[in-house]
């Protein structure tokens, strides 16, 4: 592909990215207090105003605004924008490694779920099951057609919500404490269907190590202690969006170093 097409679907990808992140925002915001997605029209939750299409031009609008409400100068949320910004970025570089291809549909929508979960799990310490149910039942259902395949989906799922609920069991009968929540179970048996049985263990490994060392960052700090609840779904997210995107690679990279 010559660079003036390329670009231009670059810029393609850009704009559906912050497109659909201004929708994520409005997921991110309703299904933690149970409201549609759909339905009303988003209001300022200030003073009720109804936001207008020229009020909701990702990151655009917030720009003009100054990041506050037309009408009555409330602050506007930051992450709004980030949000935008960061589903528009994660799509490029699914773009940039899958083409223009069906199953960069398939990854889109699954990295479009991973963004939600993580910005409702810092936020709220849950994981909604509209989104990791449904989402089980697509990535089972997409791999008839696409990659990892059915026998692997379905693997995956099985590993992956079932490597968190032996931690998560054990740990309770050793301690008596729940330390794994049924979210999480959930949302690694969704990322397994999609990514495959190699893929989430990679995702397993990520997270462990990224949660583990937010965790100890946090003791240094003075802000946690060993007994603090993190909102490991946030890390699964984080952990699934790189073993989308690199994490054949790195199975490739693992594998050739017992190759002799």
């Amino acid at each position: 592909m010559t660079d003036a097409p390329q670009i231009a679907l670059i810029i393609l990808i850009i704009g559906l990215g912050l497109c659909v992140g201004s929708f994520l925002n409005v997921c991110i915001h309703r299904l933690p207090r149970g409201g549609s997605v759909l339905t009303p029209r988003s209001r300022c939750p200030g003073c009720e105003y109804e936001l207008r299409w020229y009020d909701n031009i990702p990151v655009l609008s917030y720009v003009l605004l100054l990041g506050r409400c037309r009408r009555c100068g409330a602050r506007i949320n930051l992450r709004y924008p980030i949000v935008e910004l960061v589903t528009a970025a994660v799509f490029v570089l699914h773009y940039l490694v899958f083409g223009w291809t069906a199953l960069l549909a398939v990854r889109l929508l699954f990295a479009s779920a991973l963004i939600v979960l993580f910005a409702i799990d810092l936020e709220h310490q849950i994981l909604p099951n509209a989104i990791t149910l449904p989402g089980l039942a697509l990535g089972l259902i997409f791999s008839l057609v696409f990659p990892p395949g059915v026998l692997d989906a379905l693997l995956g799922a099985l590993i992956g919500g079932g490597v968190l609920w032996a931690i998560g069991e054990a740990y309770f009968r050793f301690t008596g404490q729940e330390g794994m929540g049924g979210g999480d179970v959930k949302m690694l048996a969704m990322i397994g269907a999609f990514l495959g049985w190699k893929l989430v263990l990679i995702t397993l490994v990520l997270s462990s190590v990224a949660g583990s060392l937010v965790g100890v960052f946090l003791i240094l700090l003075r802000r946690g202690d060993m007994k603090r609840a993190l909102p490991y779904g946030t890390f699964l997210a984080l952990g699934a969006l790189t073993a989308s995107l690199v994490g054949e690679r790195l199975v490739e990279w693992y594998t050739g170093l017992y190759v002799v």
